[in-house]
């Protein structure tokens, strides 16, 4: 017997007909002799429904009462599940984060999983009862429910399965595979049948959405059998691993991120600790940041560039203009019409010329580079956010439809 932990995303059970489907495929691996736990995201767009509702009463709403108030989209999901379940003659139970025991950090809205309490789980899987739990949520230290971040439920399955060692963790979306850009945008986009943890990091942290960037950072920790599946079709997907056995192409993908924008702190004094004192500050708003430039400006003054969500724009520039006086710049620029496109690839390590091939490809489509950021297997470029998808599409045609 093995244990089996199956994600589904909030397409795949958006309403009766999907969640009908979505317990067929349970039943079929439980009535195969595994044990199951489930994990459930929010219906189609039941948490942007319920902000928009929060927004109706208060603008700015506080962060503890928006995560109790998103926390309940995943739990009418494995309960309407739970209720088909049973139907069917299944013996089940759901329970919401807290009653899972996923315990958290105190960060609303962002928060991060410390431990899962497994008792409770263990109690109803030795019963054998399929558990269902509501993903992307959780309880911190002082009792107050927390959630996870967009794209959470991922992580909960992971934590899960990595919790309970499962034989296999399942991430069931309405794509069937993970590919080599996103294949709403380039048709011809390959699926890949396999990709290392490190590539599927940097894609899911560069923009790609088949993933939580922080589940596939605990599947790489934990080792976990992790696989992403389409919850639509009954075929192969792609499995996640530390090392994969095909020699692919120079890169594993091309990814965009549109969600970001750019803030330059100009006339910064050119003193030792600068950066430390505006990234610092940053951090303790728990404001991530991502590409950062430093260039050197006039009489001894340098300016400081870098990139953060889109949404943590207001807070950012509000946390450094209260601190001026002591940072002593000239003045702030932001531009939230920017866009960062990215290859991802193994093969940036031991094959020259990749980095050059991508350059050309955006002078061929006449797109002009605004900065530029590396890692050891990704190279970022920002552009104007006009260009984002043209320079997606003539990257990916220079990779995958010259090879």
């Amino acid at each position: 017997m093995s244990l089996i932990v199956q994600k589904f995303g909030g397409s795949s059970v958006k309403n009766a007909e999907r969640i009908r489907h979505v317990a067929e495929i349970i039943e079929r691996t439980y009535q195969a002799g595994n044990d199951v736990i489930v994990v459930l995201s929010a219906q189609g767009d039941t948490t942007d429904d319920l902000i928009e509702r929060a927004q109706e009463i208060n603008p700015r709403p506080s962060n503890r009462e928006m995560d109790m108030l998103l926390s309940v989209g995943e739990q009418i999901s494995i309960s309407l599940c739970a209720m088909e379940l049973e139907r069917r003659g299944l013996r089940c139970v759901s329970l919401a984060g807290w009653q899972a025991g996923v315990q958290t950090s105190a960060v609303y809205g962002e928060a991060r999983i410390k431990r899962i309490d497994a008792e409770r789980i263990q109690s109803e899987l030795d019963q054998r009862r399929i558990v269902l739990v509501a993903g992307f949520q959780g309880i911190d230290r002082t009792g107050n429910i927390t959630t996870l971040g967009r794209g959470g439920s991922d992580t909960s399955a992971v934590a899960l399965a990595a919790t309970f060692h499962a034989s296999l963790c399942q991430i069931f979306t309405d794509v069937d595979g993970v590919y080599t850009t996103d294949p709403r945008l380039v048709p011809n986009a390959k699926k890949l049948s396999e990709i290392t943890y490190d590539e599927m990091l940097e894609l899911a942290s560069q923009g790609a959405q088949v993933l939580h960037n922080r589940s596939v950072e605990l599947a790489k920790k934990f080792h976990v059998n992790l696989q992403v599946v389409s919850s639509l079709e009954d075929k192969p997907g792609t499995t996640i691993k530390e090392v994969t056995k095909v020699e692919k192409t120079n890169i594993a993908g091309v990814v965009k991120d549109s969600s970001i924008a750019r803030i330059a702190l100009v006339g910064l004094q050119n003193n030792p600790g600068v950066a430390f004192q505006v990234f610092d500050l940053l951090s303790k708003g728990n404001i991530n940041v991502d590409v950062i430039l430093q260039s050197i400006g006039r009489e001894n003054t340098k300016d400081i560039t870098f990139t953060v969500h889109k949404k943590d724009v207001d807070q950012a520039v509000e946390l450094l203009d209260e601190h001026k006086t002591a940072l002593k710049f000239d003045h702030i620029n932001t531009d939230e019409h920017i866009g960062k496109v990215s290859i991802v690839g193994m093969g940036l390590m031991s094959n020259c010329g990749v980095a050059a091939r991508m350059f050309e490809a955006l002078y061929e489509a006449g797109i002009n580079i605004q900065m530029i950021n590396t890692s050891e297997i990704r190279v970022s470029v920002l552009l104007d956010e006009a260009d984002v998808d043209k320079a997606v599409r003539a990257i990916h045609a220079k990779f995958f439809d010259e090879t």
